[in-house]
């Protein structure tokens, strides 16, 4: 177990989760509109809403990655089980597979 990914992994959980606190307060405000009349604060309601969704992702990865990284299993590809490059791992911490497998799963999905 590495200290620096533990150390990494953490402040980025902590920083995802400081996002979500401030999305959550965002969205208890929700504008009001009837039919055929639109609020401008709608549309911003709508992209703190996915924003929030996909932060929540980000948050349930991160604590996967702990989990993994006290398992001793952080940084091992999920799908061909080689270790994932550093480079990626330092971008994405939250990163469940190798760059390779990656984009075969990505272009399976299209």
């Amino acid at each position: 177990m590495n200290s620096d990914d533990r150390e990494r992994l953490e402040l980025e959980l902590a920083e995802a989760q400081a996002e979500l606190l401030k999305l959550q307060k965002r969205l208890r405000d929700k504008a009001d509109y009837g039919l055929g009349e639109g609020d401008p604060a709608i549309v911003q309601w709508e992209i703190n809403l996915a924003l929030l969704q996909k932060t929540q992702d980000k948050v349930q990865q991160l604590k996967e990655a702990l989990e993994n990284l006290q398992a001793g299993t952080y940084g091992v590809c999920a799908r061909c089980g080689q270790r994932i490059q550093e480079e990626r791992l330092t971008i994405v911490p939250q990163a469940k597979r190798c760059a390779a497998c990656a984009r075969v799963v990505q272009a399976s999905r299209r």
